[in-house]
């Protein structure tokens, strides 16, 4: 029965009816792979937003071993100072930066 079924032409879409279902296809797949795209860039923008947030300062103390040594007192035996770094707010963390920083400008009219 498959092997008559699978031979069988009678049902068989002619080729103008083909043309306009994967014409149909082709746009709906258009629109849903814009839509796709869309929907990721938006999820890269909210990735990129929380990276942006991160807070990038650190800090670390030093310290400072001393020895005593006799009579004079305590002489440094070694010694590391502490640092620090504060990170400051870039110009595109947390908002939406456009390539183009510059506002738009009507065109003039040609001459």
């Amino acid at each position: 029965m498959c092997h008559k079924f699978w031979n069988d032409d009678s049902g068989f879409i002619v080729s103008s009816e083909l043309v306009l279902i994967a014409t149909i296809c082709v746009i709906g797949l258009i629109v849903g792979l814009v839509e796709v795209q869309w929907a990721v860039v938006g999820e890269l923008n909210d990735v990129s937003d929380a990276i942006g947030s991160l807070n990038q300062g650190f800090q670390f103390a030093g310290f400072t071993s001393t020895k005593t040594q006799g009579v004079g007192g305590n002489r440094i035996k070694g010694q590391v100072f502490g640092s620090i770094f504060v990170d400051t707010v870039d110009e595109c963390d947390n908002n939406q930066c456009t390539i183009g920083c510059d506002a738009p400008v009507p065109e003039f009219p040609k001459s």
